[in-house]
């Protein structure tokens, strides 16, 4: 028998009914700044300007890490589409930046069409929540690299912000109150500590009495953005820096826009944190300190503020449907 791409397990048409089939999805995130449709060898996106003296483009590329294996075990990746365009567009708004386009990367072990058609579906549901457009992407098909089953995927957003209003860290002093914004679980971070120690004892369709769920359920709510209260608290220059709370915890992410000698106090006990982080740390006997290096324990956005903006900060956010806490200050 005469070798082919497609018995070295790389399906073309498989490839082609994928970009055919999530071509509407793609279309429907379209603004009037996308020139072009998904098929060229580039992607064309005109700025609009005319509102900025010295915009600065804001990018950031990120992952979903180890999530994927709950995904696929449960057989349900639309809500990892969806995680990761919200991962990436906090990332950047947390520098103070408008997003306005994503793209993707896709790699499986074998190319399902369905199953691809899923995961783009979720890109598009938070492209269009987050008013970016999902401009272009591509899909590998790589055996040997990746199991049958098994897939990978990336994303890179770009995004717009006015030199002088980029968010760094350079305007946060001492006794600035940090204020923050409550997760709804494990977002994307703490996954490969999360399913050694809890799979070890569950199964992912096991109801927890006290989460109210499945297991599976509760890992794959999706990563949530902070887009709305980032822009609200903005509009108003209420905030000096924002950290959104990924690997590395509260304390790793916040030291990135706290400049030195400046230290942060953190009042652990100022919320309380989703069940799911205790179920963790008993089961898998973790000592405080890791939990707290780990995972974002219910806290997904830190701002950082002056004291006397903390009323409004706290109005403005519950007018947006978010609460402000406040867990303690920068020393």
């Amino acid at each position: 028998m005469n070798s082919t791409y497609k018995s070295a397990g790389v399906n073309l048409e498989a490839g082609n009914e994928t970009v055919n089939r999530v071509k509407l999805l793609v279309k429907s995130t379209f603004t009037k700044n996308v020139l072009t449709g998904i098929g060229h060898f580039g992607a064309f996106y005109q700025l609009d300007l005319k509102d900025y003296k010295n915009p600065v483009l804001v990018s950031s590329v990120d992952g979903v890490g180890t999530k994927l294996k709950i995904a696929i075990e449960m057989n349900r990746h639309k809500t990892v589409g969806q995680d990761l365009v919200n991962h990436c567009v906090n990332d950047i708004s947390v520098c103070g930046a408008k997003p306005l386009y994503f793209m993707d990367y896709l790699a499986f072990g074998k190319l399902n069409p369905d199953l691809a058609e899923e995961i783009v579906e979720g890109f598009a549901i938070s492209c269009k929540e987050n008013n970016v457009s999902l401009i272009g992407g591509e899909t590998a098909e790589m055996p040997g690299m990746y199991l049958e089953k098994d897939y990978d995927m990336s994303g890179t957003i770009v995004g717009i912000v006015e030199k002088d209003k980029i968010l760094d860290g350079g305007k946060v002093k001492k006794e600035n109150l940090l204020i923050g914004f409550k997760s709804n679980g494990l977002h994307t971070n703490g996954y490969s500590l999360a399913r050694k120690v809890l799979l070890k004892k569950y199964n992912l369709d096991d109801r927890l009495n006290e989460i109210g769920n499945s297991l599976g359920d509760e890992l794959l709510k999706i990563h949530k953005s902070y887009l709305n209260i980032i822009q609200t608290l903005l509009s108003k220059n209420l905030v000096n820096a924002f950290s959104h709370i990924t690997g590395g915890g509260i304390l790793g992410n916040t030291k990135r826009v706290v400049p030195q000698p400046l230290k942060i106090e953190i009042n652990w006990d100022a919320w309380k944190r989703p069940v799911i982080f205790d179920i963790i740390q008993k089961t898998g006997n973790i000592e405080e300190p890791e939990m707290q290096n780990v995972f974002n324990l219910g806290i997904g956005l830190v701002a950082i503020i002056d004291k006397k903006n903390l009323n409004e900060v706290i109005s403005l956010s519950e007018s947006v449907g978010e609460k402000a806490i406040p867990i303690v200050k920068i020393l």
